[in-house]
């Protein structure tokens, strides 16, 4: 097995770093990685129903969307990502056998963690790790978190969505009470010495494992694979499933209540009521927004065109935006 114990801190690197291991090695591998502050979102989800929208906007916080399924995590540097991947591999769901290693280890420090539910991993009964996977072809990506010295109070800040109310297919996060690792160990370690001590503890339990680093050829396909998908409004906004978002917004003109369906990331249909006034029929405004992708930029974009007063009386083009990106 391959050892890569990588540095870069960047989601939109790591994630990407990630697939084109995946589908360009064909050797077992095990990868440790950390991110800045950034959310990561589950293959199937809507982002915008799993994200604190306006806490992400004003701490400008990364989205990435990731290849495997399960719920949106929010990371730091104060957690550790491991990630296995199995070539020939027909054990897809096997969560136990690739969180085994990690329970070992923390045994050997006198941590008791255990499996728990369909894929995390508690201490004293709290989450320290949740886990997904994706299956390419003969092979499965198994990755995990491990809470080591995370700032919790901001992981529960962004990802509090905000009570409006979205409908879909999208997977829904599941919140549970979590820990962090150091919290639980009998002696001081930082997070990097953790690190180490994990990577460590892979290359000797089987004499086979080597290491191995990004070549520069590899680090520039991974820079490509940024460009093109990770860093994409596309990939990490508008491949979410199709949903309708509600929302009421107060504003000195009267209230307003935004009904949207978004498909694909644009939207298909919107309807705005309530009691505000406006000399021009609100439906031109209705007609001109269907195909529009459903993010702040697009939006502005479009309703730039016209004079919002027109329609919406002591309005302005922002406080729109808001309602219709589900903002109170």
């Amino acid at each position: 097995m391959l050892l890569i114990y990588n540095e870069k801190t960047n989601p939109y690197f790591n994630l990407a770093m990630e697939e084109y291991l995946l589908k360009n090695f064909n050797e077992d591998m095990f990868i440790l990685w950390r991110n800045e502050p950034s959310i990561i979102i589950g293959k199937n989800q809507n982002t915008l129903s799993e994200i604190n929208f306006e806490y992400v906007k004003e701490h400008s916080i990364p989205v990435v969307r990731r290849q495997s399924g399960g719920g949106a995590v929010f990371h730091d540097l104060g957690n550790i990502n491991f990630t296995f991947i199995a070539c020939n591999n027909n054990s897809f769901s096997d969560f136990r056998r690739f969180t085994q290693p990690i329970i070992d280890l923390l045994r050997t420090l006198n941590v008791h963690a255990e499996f728990s539910g369909r894929n995390d991993l508690l201490i004293d009964g709290k989450k320290f790790s949740g886990n997904a996977q994706y299956n390419y072809k003969n092979k499965v990506m198994h990755h995990g978190t491990l809470l080591f010295s995370s700032q919790i109070t901001n992981l529960s800040n962004a990802l509090k969505v905000k009570p409006i109310k979205f409908e879909g297919k999208g997977i829904k996060s599941v919140k549970s009470r979590v820990t962090n690792i150091s919290n639980h160990l009998k002696f001081p370690m930082d997070i990097l010495e953790f690190k180490d001590l994990i990577m460590d503890y892979l290359s000797k339990i089987n004499l086979d494992n080597k290491f191995y680093f990004l070549t520069e050829n590899d680090i520039s396909k991974i820079n490509k694979l940024i460009e093109s998908k990770y860093r994409t409004w596309d990939w990490n906004f508008g491949n979410s499933p199709k949903y309708t978002l509600f929302n009421e917004l107060k504003y000195p003109g009267g209230n307003v209540e935004f009904n949207v369906n978004v498909e694909k990331g644009s939207i298909v249909d919107i309807k705005f009521f309530g009691d505000f006034f406006g000399k021009k029929d609100i439906s031109f405004i209705e007609d001109l927004l269907k195909g529009t992708e459903h993010n702040e930029i697009s939006l502005k974009k479009s309703l730039s065109k016209i004079n919002i007063n027109d329609y919406f009386l002591g309005s302005d083009i922002n406080t729109v935006v808001t309602g219709i990106m589900g903002v109170k």
